[in-house]
């Protein structure tokens, strides 16, 4: 696999001299600048280029182009956001780059209701607590109806916190729930939370499904003839939030995604933390069956409180947690034999250590929560200690060492 580090641009706290130090081999960054649905600058697309160079590295995964909320409900302008994703794709593939990552979740596009929680031995981590975020849903946000999505059990907990909740635990799940993605400007006051929902009024699980075979029916064959492999993200976390539909959550959820618009450029970002959360995703099961789609790969481990869905978790280190990390990376090693043999141009997977812990001088450096610099460190050196050894002849598995 390419070993590759995910990195905001400028100012990102961890500089990509320092993902060269960790052993990244490149960089999947994005322009967050650039406001949703607009076309990407080639001026801009340069400039990202040259920052990452100037480092010593090079941009090789665009996460993400993002999709807009117009898109997903098929209003407003979402057939010009659509021309204008198939643009920035033409510029992008010109550019060099062959690896585009994207996800569907409305609104929220991924969520965690505490981004700095204390781990057993002092470090930092991003946990979901199902109670804290139904004491939002409930008694903070006020979402209209949003008791009755809760066994009574629950609603009776949540109720409890939040009798207790400090005005600055409220303000931070408010900010830590509306936060927009990682590195993005995007995030929702709750009145602006609120009328976000609303607009998804009507479109069910079904019809949001059907929106993104829209979409993609539209993009990939753009991806297709300029050369890039588009793939999707995982719900994050993988359960219906807000009264919001939820559409890749599971293996058949894209099963039925990549059947329906049946081409090797629709494919996967394989997030084992994303998909993991569940404890009915069986995620060396998941690689095998979905591998000569997976075009893009997070690898990270969280600890479910319960195997029930929904759940609380928190983003463990690398190798611990829920997910076999070593039958993963063993089928993904497989995988990529495979396409050698094939003669493909994309044998090689990018990988990137997804997320991390807080450890040591992160916990004063003020990074991205979930992107510090030493956590990733020592999750890359664990994930490439696994390649490394599964790689060896000794093995057997694919023929040698890179």
């Amino acid at each position: 696999m390419r070993h590759t580090w995910r990195w905001f641009g400028p100012v990102d706290k961890v500089t990509v001299q320092d993902a060269a130090q960790a052993g990244a081999e490149g960089i999947v960054s994005a322009l967050h600048h650039i406001a949703t649905g607009d076309v990407w600058p080639v001026d801009e697309i340069a400039k990202r280029h040259e920052a990452i160079k100037a480092g010593g590295l090079y941009w090789d995964v665009v996460e993400s182009v993002p999709v807009s909320e117009d898109i997903k409900t098929q209003t407003g302008d979402w057939k010009t956001h659509i021309a204008n994703w198939q643009e920035t794709l033409r510029r992008l593939s010109a550019s060099g780059i062959r690896t585009v990552c994207y996800n569907f979740m409305p609104v929220l596009d991924w969520t965690r209701t505490d981004l700095r929680w204390e781990t057993r031995h002092g470090a930092k981590a991003m946990r979901f607590d199902l109670t804290d975020f139904a004491a939002f849903d409930i008694h903070i946000l006020k979402r209209p109806g949003a008791k009755a999505d809760y066994p009574d059990w629950l609603a009776e907990e949540a109720a409890k916190r939040f009798a207790g909740m400090p005005d600055t635990k409220i303000a931070a799940l408010g900010r830590n729930i509306g936060a927009g993605l990682p590195g993005s400007a995007d995030g929702y006051t709750l009145a602006q939370l609120l009328e976000k929902l609303r607009s998804y009024q009507g479109i069910n699980r079904e019809r949001l499904q059907q929106n993104l075979v829209d979409f993609l029916s539209e993009v990939t064959p753009v991806a297709e003839a300029v050369g890039i492999n588009i793939c999707a993200h995982g719900d994050d976390p993988p359960w219906p939030l807000l009264g919001l539909p939820r559409i890749l959550s599971t293996e058949a959820d894209y099963a039925h995604m990549l059947s329906k618009v049946d081409s090797r450029a629709n494919g996967v970002t394989l997030c084992t933390g994303s998909l993991g959360a569940r404890a009915d995703n069986d995620l060396p099961l998941i690689a095998s069956r979905f591998a000569d789609r997976i075009h893009f790969v997070h690898l990270r481990n969280v600890t479910r409180d319960t195997d029930t869905v929904p759940c609380s978790f928190f983003e463990d280190e690398h190798l611990e947690g829920a997910t076999d990390m070593v039958a993963v990376i063993a089928a993904l090693l497989a995988e990529e034999a495979r396409r050698r043999a094939e003669g493909r141009e994309d044998h090689t997977i990018p990988m990137r250590p997804d997320h991390g812990q807080e450890i040591l001088d992160d916990l004063t450096r003020g990074a991205q929560p979930g992107y510090p610099a030493i956590g990733r460190l020592k999750g890359l050196a664990e994930l490439r200690g696994i390649e490394r050894t599964l790689s060896h002849s000794h093995f057997g598995l694919t023929g040698g060492t890179r």
